[in-house]
């Protein structure tokens, strides 16, 4: 992952930067097996299935736009969102992924996408 050049002008986002840079130095996605990225905002959620040897997103899911699931950045949106990415992922024979929660707390949101994933079958 490309550092960002320059500062960052919040530091609750500096912070959060820094210990995603971090979770990334140690995880890394695979065709068989790949990683599952969280960006969390105040009204949505979006979650990015990536395979980084070919550095192709296999596949998103977002409470926003054409395709999108209804919810919001709750715990009810982020089940919806978790059962929908289980889906995928079935659609596409794998069982297993890793979880990136990209600096955020795993906790509430973040914690309820990632047991919604594993209750719909597959393996984090």
């Amino acid at each position: 992952m490309r550092k960002k050049q320059g500062k960052i002008g919040n530091p609750a986002d500096a912070r959060r930067y820094r210990r995603k840079l971090s979770i990334r130095s140690k995880i890394n996605g695979s065709a068989d097996r790949p990683r599952i990225c969280v960006f969390r905002s105040n009204k949505h959620l979006t979650v990015q299935v990536i395979d980084d040897n070919a550095q192709q997103t296999l596949f998103a899911v977002q409470t926003f736009g054409k395709d999108a699931i209804k919810g919001a950045s709750n715990k009810e949106g982020a089940k919806a969102i978790g059962a929908a990415v289980a889906e995928g992922l079935k659609g596409k024979n794998i069982s297993s992924a890793v979880f990136d929660r990209s600096g955020y707390k795993y906790h509430g949101v973040v914690a309820a996408l990632a047991d919604s994933v594993r209750e719909n079958g597959i393996q984090i």
